[in-house]
């Protein structure tokens, strides 16, 4: 079992508080009107848990991985909208950026993203979702610039963001190896940003598609190396993964609260239904599984801390997290009973919420495929 030290407990009773105090109350109101939680973020802002893992020479707390994943579910136990807003943040624009850039962007596009602004991930595509390598946005040099057209979707922070890392084709005859990563500002010409997505679950959250229209960057907003996208982008997923293996445990942990509480108070045949085996089979499955998503999670955290190779563990985390809080979810909903069915409990936005924890950052297919993959070798 991994432990925790002195710096890591202490994250972990800072992000249960302001969670508790201050996100939880206002998690039911935000997802009710899907409106975007500015509020819970300033929040995190003022505490430098949106840039946990960032170098402090850029304003960041300079975090381990560990830390910032225990933050990640507490923070999402209260509101998984809130967390998967985090986790881009850290995960997907803060990690490309201070890996890949030149000083002088990560002055310009990553400082302000610490305390102030947001930053987002556009890879995905209508046609190239799960097959990155299929994308048809295209970037094409014009002298000292890039000409960029085409079209992204599925982009969570869209809008809510000033900041993107977005992925465009340089070569088309080269597939994944002609794929490059630029640095987009709101406002920049030819680049706009649709209308939100309605979810079924973490509805808080801003989604929306990104259309680029003849939108001209200059060379500089070049992010690494021309061909160097694909690997920009399975770098930063492989990272990302163990933000979202924390958001799931968050939504996975607050499911097996609300469960554990029913169970205690709400009575039937003469006590409570605490006493019913079956119920007490559901919550201990419930416990076994997040607890042990839990340990694989924190295992593929410090790997990526000691600069191991941590492909697979974060596959697996993610995998196992993500599944463990949909049943988790789902029990503790079946425990409520009707209760659980109206919007009276929270239970049913976990339920909703604890979903999409499947599906991005690595469908559990693809995870699936990349598990098998680490361990075979390709044929």
């Amino acid at each position: 079992m991994f432990g925790l030290n002195e710096e890591q407990q202490m994250i972990r009773e800072t992000a249960r508080d302001v969670a508790q105090d201050k996100i939880a109350p206002r998690a039911s109101e935000y997802d009710r009107k899907e409106e975007f939680p500015w509020e819970s973020i300033k929040d995190l802002q003022e505490l430098g848990f949106m840039a946990m893992m960032v170098d402090p020479s850029y304003g960041g707390s300079g975090l381990d991985t560990v830390s910032y994943s225990i933050a990640m579910e507490e923070i999402s136990n209260a509101c998984a909208s809130t967390g998967v807003t985090m986790s881009v943040n850290n995960s997907l624009y803060a990690y490309p950026v201070e890996t890949y850039g030149t000083e002088e962007q990560k002055e310009k596009f990553l400082t302000p993203i610490v305390s102030e602004h947001l930053g987002a991930f556009a890879l995905s595509e209508p046609h190239a979702g799960s097959d990155p390598a299929a994308m048809r946005t295209v970037a094409k040099k014009e002298d000292d610039e890039y000409v960029l057209n085409g079209s992204k979707m599925w982009i969570t922070n869209g809008g809510a963001a000033d900041y993107y890392v977005l992925f465009a084709r340089t070569n088309l005859e080269l597939k994944h190896k002609g794929i490059s990563a630029f640095i987009l500002k709101k406002g920049d010409e030819g680049f706009e940003i649709g209308p939100k997505e309605h979810k079924l679950g973490i509805k808080a959250s801003s989604t929306t598609p990104l259309q680029l229209t003849d939108c001209h960057l200059p060379e500089d907003r070049l992010l690494g190396e021309e061909g160097q996208g694909f690997k920009i982008a399975m770098n930063t997923l492989n990272g990302g993964r163990i933000g979202i293996a924390s958001q799931a445990l968050g939504i996975g942990q607050a499911a097996i609260d609300a469960a554990t509480g029913y169970m205690k108070e709400r009575e039937a045949f003469g006590g409570p239904i605490g006493r019913f085996q079956g119920l007490q089979f559901m919550i201990a499955d419930s416990v076994m599984e997040v607890d042990a998503a839990r340990q694989l999670t924190w295992r593929a955290a410090q790997m990526k801390d000691a600069g191991e190779r941590f492909v697979k563990e974060a596959a697996m985390a993610k995998l196992y997290a993500s599944e463990a809080a949909v049943k988790a979810a789902d029990r503790s909903l079946q425990i409520h009973g009707g209760a659980g069915y109206s919007k009276d409990f929270p239970v049913e936005r976990y339920w909703r919420d604890a979903k999409i924890t499947a599906i991005y950052e690595g469908t559990s297919e693809i995870l699936r495929v990349v598990i098998a993959r680490e361990t075979l070798g390709r044929f």
